[in-house]
């Protein structure tokens, strides 16, 4: 069974930005909302040299990291051609205005994750 933690409502989250949520352990998770009010969760680290994602630009189903403007795939946590790399993806749902992340994922997944300190880097999604 799947428990659910309310993160926070959609209204918080501005339009075309993020809101950040952090954990008792590893990086903090961005939760994303566009235009559309579609909502992503992300771990707020960009692949290339781990710039706060949650700072950067929204446009459509992507966010552009704010160092160097890699532009990162909102659905999958991967980075777009011609760069490489991928930050993990969390699960997310919204029901009644209220943002739900997994509680499992917010206790485990991505656990390990740092921010790079130099050059790209290449990894599957997870």
């Amino acid at each position: 069974m799947n428990d659910w933690i309310a993160i926070c409502r959609l209204d918080d989250i501005p339009v075309l930005g993020a809101r950040r949520v952090t954990r008792a352990q590893g990086l903090d998770v961005a939760v994303f909302r566009n235009d559309q009010d579609e909502v992503f969760a992300l771990l707020d680290r960009c692949p290339h040299k781990g710039g706060p994602l949650s700072q950067g630009i929204v446009f459509g189903t992507s966010v552009a990291c704010p160092l160097h403007n890699w532009t990162i795939g909102l659905c999958t946590g991967q980075a777009a051609a011609p760069d490489e790399g991928c930050t993990p993806k969390f699960t997310v749902k919204v029901e009644d205005d209220q943002v739900f992340l997994l509680a499992q994922e917010l206790a485990n997944h991505a656990l390990n994750e740092t921010r790079p300190v130099a050059g790209p880097r290449s990894q599957a999604c997870a």
